[in-house]
């Protein structure tokens, strides 16, 4: 008499379910699915609802009359040379909160040297020296939102 095998009840591994679940909080993952021969478990969990954002209105502002002598504008930061950002995200001068930055104006750079990070969707993007040179300018900050193909570090 053969014995079916689909007339078994499956064997849940409690502690499996909690490790699966448990990288689901740590991975921000809203579904795991593992396979494991004829067994497959899948975990998921509802995605929390994005929360409201109140955005303040632009302030009203009043035109000026030209001065009558003109004001120097800052000098424009020469981009030939900048290094771009290669994707959307946010820019880091150090490793990590806290650590000394990467570059500083004035500091010799060897190509291929970390010149920041940019981080997108949790990954961590080091942007590296295109050549060899010296950093003249840094236009960004520690911590602000970069656009694609935004310069973001002057090396001559």
């Amino acid at each position: 008499m053969a014995e079916d095998s689909n007339s078994d009840p499956m064997r849940i591994d409690v502690e499996l379910v909690r490790q699966l679940a448990q990288m689901l909080d740590e991975t921000q993952l809203t579904e795991i699915e593992v396979e494991d021969g004829g067994r497959r478990i899948r975990i998921a969990r509802k995605a929390a609802a994005a929360p409201a954002v109140h955005y303040a209105p632009a302030p009203v502002t009043t035109p000026v009359a030209a001065a009558a002598t003109p004001v120097e504008a800052a000098a424009p930061v020469a981009s030939a040379n900048a290094v771009k950002s290669p994707m959307v995200g946010t820019a880091y001068l150090s490793p990590e909160p806290g650590a000394a930055s990467f570059i500083s104006i004035g500091k010799t750079v060897a190509a291929g040297e970390t010149l920041l990070i940019v981080e997108a969707m949790k990954v961590m993007n080091p942007i590296l020296a295109p050549s060899a040179g010296t950093v003249k300018a840094i236009l960004v900050e520690s911590g602000q939102p970069v656009e694609f193909d935004q310069p973001l570090v002057v090396v001559e």
